[in-house]
């Protein structure tokens, strides 16, 4: 069975739709290009968000600007150790009905029934609330009772966690990280960056942003992004990356070996595909190569390799494991399958 072919304009409607995205955004905020286009990305993708960054770096404020600039609707839910899963969900109210005169259940809907929803602080909230989230954010409806109510399309979470100040928190198993297709690290600017922002952010200026796409234009270029053609080699590309932080493979390297507990899932292959077929239509082509892959490989793998002891102890972080893998896996077509190494990957 062939994929369905290419629109025409889909091309050049996803890349013009991300630059007018962008031009917006820059209205407001200073910097941050890559976090922004990770975040398109991933909504394209129809995909989720976990961002980390210390306060103050505008992450709220970047959403919310996304939000309006795409005509979606936006709710702010600040997670805290009191929030139980139906403040988020909703509930069940008892109510009269008018009309008969009869009382009767009515649900009330949370603030998960938006089309962006941003998770302020997730880590801050107990294991059962964040259970919620996770298979509203999987399931793309919530069950209250016997009832399944579904979230709005498109639905996109975007969870922020704050890497300081851990006493009383609730981190986030790797089991539950693996749902967020991108783990996203938002740094602080650069000086040019927070000299423009210092200047902007205390004086009159107004900005307005402007709506560039509706929601059924963003499910339609969702779907577009599904039916960009990957050759077997990026595929086999991906495939690779993944399976070389595994430590019980054959071709894990000895650097994985001695630094990793745990290796990413096939979730990561997956999300590593469509990561780079987004980013493809995105810089405006109708292919993907292995760059694309490279692109995305640290927000797709960094939430889904574990360091162990050795690593921590020596400051090795799952960025510089996925930089070295990328360094020493071949990107080249046939390559892969000449490698002493990895070619038991294509061995029958």
């Amino acid at each position: 069975m062939t994929e369905p072919s290419l629109p025409e304009d889909a091309i050049s409607r996803l890349s013009t739709a991300f630059e007018d995205v962008r031009e917006q955004i820059q209205q407001v905020i200073i910097g941050q290009q890559e976090v922004i286009e990770q975040l398109m990305i991933a909504l394209f993708s129809r995909g989720h968000v976990l961002l980390e960054g210390v306060p103050g770096l505008a992450k709220t404020l970047m959403i919310s600007t996304l939000a309006k600039s795409l005509s979606l609707s936006f709710s702010r839910i600040q997670f805290t150790p009191d929030l139980m899963p139906a403040d988020i969900t909703g509930t069940e109210v008892l109510q009269e009905n008018k009309e008969t005169g009869k009382r009767e259940f009515r649900f009330l809907h949370g603030p998960l029934f938006h089309n962006m929803v941003l998770a302020d602080e997730i880590n801050r909230t107990p294991p059962k609330t964040q259970a919620a989230l996770l298979e509203a954010m999987q399931e793309r409806h919530v069950s209250v009772g016997q009832t399944q109510h579904l979230l709005n399309d498109p639905f996109f979470v975007m969870a922020t966690q704050n890497p300081i100040e851990q006493e009383g928190t609730y981190p986030l198993p790797e089991a539950q990280q693996d749902r967020f297709m991108f783990k996203v690290f938002v740094d602080y600017p650069s000086f040019e960056e927070e000299k423009l922002i210092a200047k902007t952010t205390t004086s009159l200026q107004e900005k307005v942003v402007q709506q560039v796409l509706e929601a059924d234009e963003i499910i339609e270029l969702q779907r577009v992004v599904r039916q960009v053609p990957i050759s077997d080699h990026v595929i086999e590309y991906a495939l690779a990356l993944v399976r070389q932080t595994r430590i019980r493979e054959e071709v894990a390297p000895d650097f994985v070996k001695e630094w990793l507990s745990w290796g990413a899932g096939p979730r990561a292959v997956q999300y590593l595909i469509l990561g780079g077929k987004t980013r493809a239509l995105l810089k405006g082509r109708a292919y993907v190569s292995t760059e694309d892959i490279a692109a995305v490989a640290k927000p797709v793998l960094r939430h889904r390799i574990v360091t162990n002891f050795a690593a921590e102890s020596e400051g090795i972080t799952t960025d510089d494991i996925i930089d070295r893998l990328l360094q020493e896996t071949p990107s080249k077509e046939g390559e892969l399958s000449r490698d002493p190494r990895l070619k038991k990957i294509f061995a029958a």
